[in-house]
Protein backbone atom coordinates (compact mmCIF):
# COMPACT_ATOMS: atom_id res chain seq x y z
CA UNK A 1 0.00 0.00 0.00
CA UNK A 2 1.44 3.36 -0.99
CA UNK A 3 1.81 6.17 1.50
CA UNK A 4 -1.01 8.09 -0.22
CA UNK A 5 -3.33 5.07 0.04
CA UNK A 6 -2.40 4.64 3.70
CA UNK A 7 -3.10 8.32 4.39
CA UNK A 8 -6.48 7.88 2.70
CA UNK A 9 -7.18 4.92 5.03
CA UNK A 10 -6.34 7.11 8.04
CA UNK A 11 -8.58 9.89 6.71
CA UNK A 12 -11.40 7.39 6.19
CA UNK A 13 -10.91 6.06 9.73
CA UNK A 14 -11.20 9.60 11.10
CA UNK A 15 -14.43 10.00 9.14
CA UNK A 16 -15.79 6.99 11.07
CA UNK A 17 -15.63 8.90 14.35
CA UNK A 18 -19.14 10.04 15.26
CA UNK A 19 -19.64 13.74 14.53
CA UNK A 20 -20.52 14.55 18.14
CA UNK A 21 -17.15 13.20 19.27
CA UNK A 22 -15.21 14.68 16.37
CA UNK A 23 -16.57 18.12 17.22
CA UNK A 24 -15.22 17.74 20.75
CA UNK A 25 -11.69 16.99 19.60
CA UNK A 26 -9.70 20.08 20.51
CA UNK A 27 -6.29 21.20 19.33
CA UNK A 28 -5.16 17.82 17.97
CA UNK A 29 -3.43 16.93 14.71
CA UNK A 30 -3.29 13.48 13.12
CA UNK A 31 -0.12 12.57 11.27
CA UNK A 32 1.20 9.58 9.33
CA UNK A 33 4.83 8.53 9.66
CA UNK A 34 6.44 5.60 7.91
CA UNK A 35 8.36 4.22 10.88
CA UNK A 36 7.69 3.97 14.59
CA UNK A 37 10.26 5.25 17.10
CA UNK A 38 13.45 3.17 17.27
CA UNK A 39 12.74 2.21 20.89
CA UNK A 40 9.35 0.69 19.93
CA UNK A 41 9.55 -0.33 16.24
CA UNK A 42 6.31 -2.35 16.29
CA UNK A 43 4.19 0.56 17.57
CA UNK A 44 1.16 1.21 15.35
CA UNK A 45 0.05 4.54 16.79
CA UNK A 46 0.99 7.11 19.38
CA UNK A 47 -0.89 9.85 21.22
CA UNK A 48 1.21 12.70 22.57
CA UNK A 49 -0.43 15.49 24.47
CA UNK A 50 -2.74 16.39 27.30
CA UNK A 51 -6.03 14.47 27.32
CA UNK A 52 -9.18 16.58 27.39
CA UNK A 53 -9.98 15.19 30.84
CA UNK A 54 -6.74 16.62 32.26
CA UNK A 55 -6.85 20.09 30.74
CA UNK A 56 -7.45 23.00 33.05
CA UNK A 57 -7.65 26.72 32.49
CA UNK A 58 -3.84 26.81 32.43
CA UNK A 59 -3.67 24.51 29.43
CA UNK A 60 -4.85 26.75 26.59
CA UNK A 61 -2.24 29.45 27.01
CA UNK A 62 0.11 28.80 24.10
CA UNK A 63 -0.36 25.04 24.04
CA UNK A 64 0.87 23.19 20.98
CA UNK A 65 -1.59 20.77 19.39
CA UNK A 66 -1.77 17.24 20.70
CA UNK A 67 -0.38 14.75 18.19
CA UNK A 68 -1.76 11.44 17.04
CA UNK A 69 0.72 9.62 14.84
CA UNK A 70 -0.18 6.50 12.88
CA UNK A 71 2.81 4.43 11.77
CA UNK A 72 2.57 2.97 8.27
CA UNK A 73 5.33 0.33 8.07
CA UNK A 74 4.57 -1.48 11.35
CA UNK A 75 0.90 -1.59 10.34
CA UNK A 76 1.71 -3.00 6.91
CA UNK A 77 4.04 -5.57 8.51
CA UNK A 78 1.25 -7.18 10.56
CA UNK A 79 -1.44 -7.13 7.86
CA UNK A 80 -1.99 -9.67 5.10
CA UNK A 81 -3.92 -7.53 2.65
CA UNK A 82 -5.53 -4.15 2.03
CA UNK A 83 -8.67 -5.10 3.96
CA UNK A 84 -6.57 -5.99 7.02
CA UNK A 85 -4.73 -2.67 6.76
CA UNK A 86 -7.96 -0.69 6.61
CA UNK A 87 -9.36 -2.58 9.62
CA UNK A 88 -6.16 -2.14 11.65
CA UNK A 89 -5.98 1.56 10.81
CA UNK A 90 -9.54 2.06 12.11
CA UNK A 91 -8.68 0.25 15.34
CA UNK A 92 -5.48 2.25 15.79
CA UNK A 93 -7.10 5.61 15.03
CA UNK A 94 -9.98 4.94 17.44
CA UNK A 95 -7.50 3.79 20.09
CA UNK A 96 -5.38 6.95 19.83
CA UNK A 97 -8.40 9.30 19.63
CA UNK A 98 -9.70 7.63 22.79
CA UNK A 99 -6.46 8.63 24.53
CA UNK A 100 -7.20 12.24 23.50
CA UNK A 101 -10.50 11.86 25.38
CA UNK A 102 -8.71 10.49 28.45
CA UNK A 103 -9.44 6.78 28.03
CA UNK A 104 -6.50 4.64 29.15
CA UNK A 105 -5.15 1.39 27.68
CA UNK A 106 -6.77 -0.77 30.34
CA UNK A 107 -10.25 0.53 29.48
CA UNK A 108 -9.55 0.27 25.76
CA UNK A 109 -8.62 -3.39 26.23
CA UNK A 110 -11.89 -3.94 28.07
CA UNK A 111 -13.77 -2.32 25.19
CA UNK A 112 -11.90 -4.36 22.54
CA UNK A 113 -10.01 -1.43 21.02
CA UNK A 114 -6.48 -2.52 21.83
Amino acid sequence: MTRAEFEDAVRDALDEIPRDLARQMDNVVVLVEDDAPADDPELLGLYEGTPLTERGSWWAAGALPDRITIFRNPTLAICDDREDVVEEVVITVVHEVAHHFGIDDERLHELGWA
